[in-house]
């Protein structure tokens, strides 16, 4: 009930927040029940079927991520005293943190069932009945238990991950917060993560294009037969790669601003992304290794014949932009909860005669340099994976 109590009182940024997340999990329950309707519609193409569901894993850990984040959020340092007199102590937040989320990742899979059951033909009579009936193979009845299964994945997954945050922040909040200037340890393995991940990608493509594919494309979610292990686990890697070299390359643009002798601004605005590397360079990771990914897609399928079977399709274009604006959401919500944090520090300048340009000059600096170090690193990245293909291709 408190939970309940809880939406209903909150601010419309927080109720944003969390409609993010009810359509995250909408999202995600509307691709796992299509990849069960092909699979009860393609018995005999059971390993397609797995595929397409394996292929709703990454959305599934974008929404879990931004799930994860918004708790983080919502039971920052500035709010447990008010908890605290509700009878809501530190060992009752996760569980508070996980039913919120789960309430809200249940509010959108019943969403995702209500559209999907139209688009595929469920409701008689009203707008849009069956309007892509073809595409989620309408004809097959679902099995229910099936149905309430995949329904229940992204609720649990959002509940478990927003628990376990948040009692990783309840933690760091007992202990206190040091301020934090070293660099972080990632960095290097980051880099040699992806340096890996694009030198598998070239050698298991070299030469050897896709088996019964005129393009020599790597498969879409659903027709992955034939394309070789290594390629998947290339890029995966080169991802894995990018998401630990995040807080390291954030840390390093803050380095960057304060490099020789510098004054108040660039003081000012360098020392704050040394500090959040860690908190806002993980999501800041993650946006990247996905824009490299949705680079290396394009620059693959962008130079496909014009009459080939090499068109992205409804529902991986669905994942696609669920993946990308998770990814967004998630390091804009990591920017907004440091910006809290930081609240009593800037607070304190402006008492002492800060100007509140001085302020927003920081922050337009630190988000100048962070386009201007990760812009490249991720286009580097999305171009020499999708080279060695494009390279088949020609």
């Amino acid at each position: 009930m408190l939970a309940l109590r809880l939406v209903r009182g909150a601010r419309p940024l927080t109720l944003l927040r969390r409609l993010l997340v009810a359509c995250a999990t909408a999202g995600v329950g509307f691709l796992l029940l299509s990849a069960l309707s092909y699979g009860v519609a393609h018995p005999h193409y059971s390993g397609d079927a797995l595929v397409r569901l394996l292929w709703c894993l990454v959305p599934l850990a974008a929404a879990t991520q931004l799930a994860a984040a918004v708790a983080r959020t919502e039971t920052g340092p500035r709010e447990p005293s008010a908890l605290d007199a509700a009878g809501v102590g530190p060992a009752r937040l996760p569980l508070l943190a996980a039913v919120s989320a789960a309430v809200t990742g249940a509010l959108g899979s019943a969403l995702a069932l209500l559209v999907f059951l139209q688009l595929r033909g469920g409701f008689s009579g009203l707008p849009f009945d069956g309007a892509a009936a073809d595409v989620l193979d309408g004809h097959r009845p679902l099995p229910s238990a099936a149905v309430l299964t995949l329904l229940c994945v992204a609720p649990a997954a959002a509940a478990v991950a927003s628990a376990l945050a948040v009692r990783r922040g309840a933690r760091t909040a007992r202990t206190g917060r040091p301020v934090r200037t070293a660099a972080p340890s990632g960095l290097p393995w980051g880099a040699a993560l992806t340096a890996t991940g694009i030198t598998s990608v070239t050698l298991a493509r070299h030469g050897s294009p896709v088996k019964g594919d005129e393009s020599g494309l790597l498969p879409l979610p659903g027709t992955l037969d034939g394309s070789p292990p290594a390629v998947i686990g290339g890029w995966l890697l080169a991802a894995l790669g990018l998401v630990l070299a995040g807080p390291g390359l954030t840390h390093l643009c803050g380095r960057l601003i304060s490099l020789g002798r510098p004054g108040a601004l660039r003081l000012l605005s360098g020392r704050v992304l040394q500090e959040e590397a860690v908190r806002v360079g993980r999501p800041l990771g993650v946006l990247c290794a996905v824009a490299s990914g949705a680079l290396a897609a394009a620059e693959l399928y962008g130079t496909a014949p014009a009459g080939g079977a090499r068109v992205f399709g409804p529902l991986t274009a669905l994942g696609a932009a669920l993946v990308m604006c998770c990814a967004t959401a998630s390091a804009l919500t990591a920017a907004t909860e440091c910006r809290a944090d930081r609240a009593p520090v800037t607070a304190t300048l402006l008492r002492l005669g800060a100007p509140r340009r001085l302020l927003r000059g920081a922050a337009a600096l630190r988000g100048a340099v962070l386009v201007a170090v990760l812009a490249p690193v991720t286009w580097g990245v999305g171009v020499l994976a999708a080279l060695p293909l494009n390279q088949v291709v020609g």
